[in-house]
């Protein structure tokens, strides 16, 4: 029987999503180390014709497997994580970012004289304009291959599905896959496979096996050009390997699973593509919660179809989180759409950056709006093409203005402020200053009132290092809250 379906309009698929969390997953794979320079490109080098990148700031992510253990844990999902590292500078880096993810029990073991694959980008305005590679590709030494095969064997017992996280860089070679492939059976637990090849002969026997296009048209050798290939394609390599389903991701054509009774085609959910760099991982991801979970594998695909049309929708390698998921399958109506979670916002700055809009930030308490207000945040909107307001919750607003304060929850704040056309974003922070939210979003225009001193105004050292801006803005005279709220509770 074959189908089409919209997962979106599944019943069922937001309650499904919130289970995610109850999943154990078992990750072996290549880890690598993700390095991502970022500056901006003014000039021509005059020893070379080549761009140079002035250094803006650099950050590192577990990448290969470390990017679906990330992917996992932003699902809520607990890891057992099994991979090997050298004894390099790089190993130790990522070891240390595995090692401080919440949810992740790690096996990462060493062997001396290997070189820890990095992939290093360097990225001008969005776009990449260079990525290095230093990587080792030969099989695992064979006592550590003996070494992580009875580490995963134990850890099978402790977790609900086995994960196979196939970059090539050795650790999944020399019978490591199939010899793993037995001992989930034994376990009786279902395994996952995303391979990188197209002799797929290792991975006989699993559960359910991932490709795209071009992987399936390669491992087959069949065309995939339409729909009815792609099931023949799939259907051949599932009778030769013994795979109880084959699922494959096919970019803007959306997913097709097969399982041996059903065909399931799913259209793409993405409305807009920036980026697909580590999609796969989180398609992996989301089907190895899921099944974890206790789900079917029918809601496992629409579920990582979803998941797969968030990430695709943000800068670089990303990953879809619990609140993505459920915005997505239970969208806030209206204007609550703009009120977001700090990571939501730094990805939409980014997305905006890459498109060449600048972004403000303006913050406060922003308790009893009055024209004072309204003022300030039509100055900072005239000042950028995005404009993103924090406000204080209201533990914070408690800290800093006293009891009896606010005089307005949290809630009721944030969606008056995300009720005017001139913002866009709206953060709620638990902090007492904005310090941390701004770090996060580096915004290019910080707005505060004159009645701050420019080296009063928090964030703005932040804000000036990468080249923003500090605006003080003008202030209505004869507006406060604080003096509404006593003339309040005076009775005048």
């Amino acid at each position: 029987m074959v189908t089409r379906q919209d997962p979106a309009a599944a019943p069922g698929l937001a309650q499904a999503a919130r289970q995610l969390a109850r999943a154990s997953v078992l990750v072996v794979g290549d880890l690598m180390l993700d390095r991502s320079v970022y500056g901006v490109v003014e000039r021509i080098s005059p020893e070379a014709p080549v761009p140079v990148l002035t250094e803006e700031r650099d950050t590192a992510a577990p990448g290969g497997a470390g990017n679906v253990v990330r992917n996992l844990t932003a699902l809520g999902a607990a890891v057992a994580f099994i991979a090997v590292v050298g004894d390099d500078a790089a190993g130790s880096d990522v070891t240390g970012l595995i090692g401080g993810q919440s949810g992740v029990e790690p096996w990462l073991l060493v062997q001396g004289g290997r070189t820890t694959t990095v992939k290093t980008r360097f990225i001008a305005r969005g776009q990449q304009v260079l990525r290095t590679d230093r990587e080792q590709v030969t099989p695992i030494h064979p006592k550590l291959a003996d070494r992580l095969v009875r580490i995963a064997g134990d850890a099978m017992a402790a977790t609900g599905v086995v994960l196979l996280s196939d970059y090539r860089k050795g650790l999944l070679s020399d019978g490591v896959p199939a010899r793993l492939i037995a001992a989930a059976q034994k376990a009786s637990r279902r395994i996952i496979a995303d391979p990188n090849g197209a002799d797929l002969t290792q991975y006989a026997g699993a559960d359910l096996i991932t490709l795209n296009r071009r992987e399936l048209a390669e491992a087959s050798q069949m065309p995939v050009t339409d729909d009815d290939q792609v099931v023949a394609a799939a259907a051949a390599l599932r009778a030769a390997y013994r795979f109880a389903a084959v699922l494959v991701t096919r970019g803007s054509d959306g997913m097709t699973l097969l399982d041996g009774t059903t065909t399931l085609h799913i259209p793409a959910e993405a409305t807009e593509v920036f980026d697909v760099s580590g999609a796969g991982d989180t398609v992996v991801a989301t089907l190895a919660a899921a099944l974890g979970a206790g789900l079917d594998l029918s809601t496992a695909t629409r579920l990582a179809n979803t998941a797969a049309g968030i990430v695709v929708g943000k800068m670089g390698t990303a990953v879809a989180r619990q609140s993505d998921l459920a915005a997505a399958l239970s969208p806030a109506s209206g204007a609550l759409r703009k009120i977001v979670s700090a990571e939501t916002a730094a990805e939409h700055v980014e997305r905006w950056r890459h498109s060449g809009l600048s972004t403000g930030f303006t913050n406060g308490v922003l308790d009893l709006l009055h024209p004072g207000h309204v003022h300030l945040l039509e100055q900072a909107r005239a000042a950028c093409d995005r404009l993103i307001v924090g406000v204080n919750s209201d533990a914070s607003a408690r800290r800093l203005k006293g009891p009896g304060r606010p005089v307005q929850p949290e809630a009721a704040r944030a969606a008056v402020l995300a009720s005017f056309a001139s913002i866009d974003l709206v953060c709620v922070f638990e902090d007492d200053t904005p310090e941390a939210l701004i770090a996060a979003l580096r915004p290019d225009l910080l707005v505060k009132g004159a009645d701050y001193a420019l080296d009063q105004v928090v964030g703005a050292d932040i804000v000036k290092t990468r080249g923003g801006r500090v605006i003080l803005a003008d202030l209505l005279p004869g507006h406060s809250t604080t003096a509404t709220v006593a003339r309040m509770r005076a009775g005048t």
